[in-house]
């Protein structure tokens, strides 16, 4: 990653009087601040003042499991050359850790803007839109749709129309595409005031493609697409912050095969649903056979579509398991520190 380092740096990384307020305390003890650009294994690239390190994180902190992750603030020790503490975030997307883990990996730290990115026309999936929104509400940055290679489909208006009803019109929507530059401006606003934007999808539906005509050099490999859906082969192998020459901070991610969800927002995602719910006569209803069920009636008048009901049900399941998984965790683990007291006492 190069950029030409500055004494104004910090700023165009996002640092603010927010940020300089909370790392006050750590000015003390001679730490100096910088955000994680890179995560490698067992260390991290930082972007500070000072220009670019690669420093590990202190012991204590792999212990805590408060290891940094890419977008992060850190407090850093130049001298020794270690990452001394994490700043608290303002938004993290996390997800579930992929296979059986039952752990939170954080995706992104400190990002204002969630690029949800989709490929037209054989990449949209309304129903894995609603798991990114949900994580995406729940992180605390704003979701944007952005449906890429709109040069590929005749009429873009059938998509945005679904769009539009996956959103319930909370998210802005970007149709562009690369290619032709058509509509590419409309996503540079989304940076001003040096904002950092993380992009999320899956693999080959342009992400890196994208940043490389926002950075306007081909900084990131892209391949070929395929002639059988028009998917670009995925590149992009680990997440980076890549600084903009007009200003804002983009970060790149790798596609992700599945996205399991560590904690979401469904009431602002399934807002319709919710709403549809409150009629039912009765406030504990399952939406079975209850009388006077809201839910049931409008799926039987098409108001709510089985599909969305469906996707709302599976994922109140997949929170609820992972949160149970938590639990019982949580209790074994208090079960195990009062049966060591209890043992000392007895001695």
């Amino acid at each position: 990653m190069t950029f030409p380092l500055t004494e104004t740096l910090l700023h165009r990384l996002g640092w603010d009087d927010d940020w300089e307020a909370a790392f006050e305390p750590y000015r003390a003890d001679e730490l100096v601040p910088a955000r994680v650009a890179v995560q490698h294994r067992g260390a991290f690239d930082l972007l500070g003042e000072e220009g670019e390190l690669r420093a590990p994180a202190a012991p204590r902190l792999a212990r805590g499991g408060d290891l940094p992750a890419v977008g992060d603030w850190v407090a850093v020790d130049r001298t020794r050359g270690v990452v001394e503490a994490v700043l608290p975030r303002r938004t993290a997307l996390s997800r579930k850790e992929v296979w059986h883990a039952v752990r939170e990996q954080v995706l992104a730290a400190n990002v204002d803007v969630a690029f949800l990115v989709q490929a037209l026309p054989h990449d949209f999936n309304a129903r894995r839109l609603e798991r990114y929104l949900a994580m995406a509400w729940e992180s605390g940055a704003q979701p944007v749709v952005v449906l890429t290679k709109t040069d590929l489909v005749e009429d873009v208006e059938p998509w945005l129309a679904e769009v539009e009803t996956t959103t319930l019109g909370a998210a802005p929507v970007v149709a562009l595409s690369a290619i032709t530059g058509e509509h590419l401006d409309d996503v540079r606003p989304f940076f001003d005031d040096n904002k950092t934007a993380v992009l999320l999808g899956s693999s080959g539906v342009g992400k890196s493609t994208l940043v490389n005509v926002l950075v306007g050099e081909d900084l990131l490999a892209t391949r070929e697409v395929r002639e059988g859906d028009h998917r670009g082969r995925h590149t992009t192998v680990h997440r980076e912050l890549i600084l903009l020459p007009g200003g804002g901070i983009v970060l790149d991610t790798p596609g992700m095969r599945e996205l399991q969800l560590w904690d979401a927002d469904l009431e602002q995602t399934f807002g319709d649903i919710e709403e549809i719910a409150a009629r039912c006569r009765f406030n504990d209803c399952a939406h079975g056979r209850e009388p006077g069920c809201g839910v049931r009636a409008a799926l039987a008048d098409g108001t709510l579509s089985h599909d969305r009901w469906t996707s709302y049900v599976k994922l109140q399941r997949e929170l609820e398991a992972r949160r149970n998984v938590l639990l019982r965790k949580e209790r074994v683990r208090e079960y195990k520190i009062h049966s060591r007291a209890m043992r000392k006492k007895s001695r």
